[in-house]
């Protein structure tokens, strides 16, 4: 979350104690010590007067020094607030003791969590990727510093699952993570050895190196599949071995991570914890809900299942179009609802996803933040190259999107057994059309959008929510 993208709470009282590595001492008068967490676990000590009126725009200038990023990559990066139940990416005017203060605040009006996990929450303050910084520019960097930070903290997110990604992508990743820890000239049995001291987990997706259990894995045994894992990863490090007597420079192994990560399409999202209700597998069955993590970026949104690691759902903004409703009684969410072209028998038909979650409001805020500083970039392009430029930059399957764009139909999503691929018939969706006059299930008339909120609605009229609707 941005936080320009959501009004906070005001100040806390001076009686709220402040935890944690931002400050060490309630005197804020004298100089204090800092702690600003980077890639891993690893931190710049910082020393800093006044904290508690230092804004993000002053640390930044002396992280950047102490860790020398040069100033033609400053934007690559910004301050983060963070902890496990939340996080927050500041604006440069923002002051991180400030929102420190307002941390149980915050957590108490978009989160869940107990009161007993709130006010023992502790948030730390990161230096990580710019969620607005283009990867278009990101190509661009050449300084192994840079490229090392952003490497290890995309390094991280691969391997925690954040990242879903399908065994071509994480064997040749882990394959590239092995040579930039240990170079490109290790024989098989140096890598083999390798391997087993500092454990697959250190290479490949945490889910993928412990396996799921279950029959399959009983059969073959746990031994068997970290044999076979070790084998698969051995083999794409030999791809990328140079010739003998020859290495292969840190920045071009960088630069080949960075470059296989930038095909995930959720590559450097801010990411956001909602739910969605099961499909329902009976008439007497309650209905249940699944965790999900919602990915926004300057491209689009990307719904992903928590457990099963694999996108349920991902659209470009000019593929959706999207709302927030608040609860209106007690007890009730806070909706993100998601509205997208589908199928129902051969029926084109509106579908609508609901997404509980308290940081809906965080995240409609961020969709227009980002439509907006898409459309203001992919102008300025198209200006400078004479209309040519931002077609030229978009992926193959946007070659489109003129024709897609809202108030014109749009290409159905494909079904495939790849975990980026969108798994539309696995979710449950509310479908309808318009007839003219009112909302109805499946009616052969193309629906006119029910939201206002798109990149463009030419043709497009407003309908207002309303919770009647019967479920898909």
């Amino acid at each position: 979350m941005d936080g320009d993208d959501c009004s906070f709470p005001p100040d806390s009282s001076d009686d709220h104690s402040q935890r944690g590595s931002v400050a060490s001492s309630a005197t804020l008068l004298r100089a204090q010590d800092v702690l600003v967490y980077i890639s891993g676990d690893s931190a710049v000590h910082l020393t800093v007067e006044g904290l508690g009126s230092v804004s993000v725009q002053e640390l930044g200038r002396s992280v950047r020094e102490a860790v020398h990023i040069p100033d033609s990559a400053q934007d690559a990066f910004a301050f983060w607030l963070c902890s496990p139940l939340l996080e927050l990416q500041l604006k440069a005017r923002h002051q991180p003791y400030k929102l420190c203060r307002q941390w149980q605040d915050l957590l108490y009006r978009f989160t869940e969590a107990s009161e007993e996990d709130i006010s023992q929450d502790e948030p730390c303050l990161q230096y990580r990727r710019n969620v607005f910084y283009p990867k278009s520019k990101e190509l661009q960097i050449e300084d192994e510093g840079v490229l090392r930070l952003l490497y290890e903290e995309a390094r991280g997110n691969i391997l925690t699952g954040r990242y879903p990604c399908d065994p071509e992508h994480w064997t040749g990743l882990g394959a590239l993570s092995l040579a930039l820890d240990e170079g490109t000239g290790l024989d098989g049995q140096q890598c083999s050895t390798t391997l087993r001291k500092k454990k697959l987990s250190s290479f490949l997706p945490a889910h993928v190196a412990m396996g799921t259990g279950g029959l399959l894995s009983t059969l073959r045994g746990k031994s068997n599949r970290q044999t076979e894992l070790e084998q698969k990863l051995m083999e794409e490090y030999r791809k990328i071995s140079p010739p003998a007597g020859n290495s292969a420079e840190p920045t071009q192994l960088l630069h080949q991570y960075l470059n296989t990560c930038h095909t995930l399409p959720y590559y450097g999202c801010a990411f956001f914890f909602g739910e969605i209700d099961k499909p329902a597998q009976g008439i007497l069955q309650r209905a249940k809900r699944k965790a999900v993590n919602v990915g926004i970026c300057l491209e689009g949104v990307y719904v992903m299942d928590v457990k099963e690691k694999h996108v349920l759902l991902g659209l470009h903004f000019n593929e959706l179009s999207w709302d927030h409703s608040y609860p209106e009684e007690q007890g009730d969410s806070h909706i993100l609802w998601l509205e997208f072209d589908g199928d129902e028998d051969g029926t084109p038909v509106n579908k609508l996803l609901k997404i509980y979650s308290k940081q809906a409001e965080l995240m409609i805020g961020f969709i227009e933040f980002c439509v907006e500083l898409k459309s203001v970039s992919e102008g300025g392009a198209a200006a400078e190259m004479d209309g040519e430029g931002g077609l030229s930059q978009q992926p193959a399957e946007q070659d489109g999107s003129n024709r897609s764009a809202r108030g014109g139909r749009r290409g159905m999503l494909r079904r495939q057994s790849s975990v980026v691929c969108s798994r539309v018939h696995s979710l449950n969706t509310i479908s309808y059309v318009d007839n003219g006059k009112e909302i109805k299930r499946l009616k052969p008339k193309r629906a006119a959008s029910f939201f206002t909120r798109q990149v463009s609605a030419p043709s497009y009229s407003a309908v207002q929510v309303t919770e009647n609707l019967e479920q898909g």
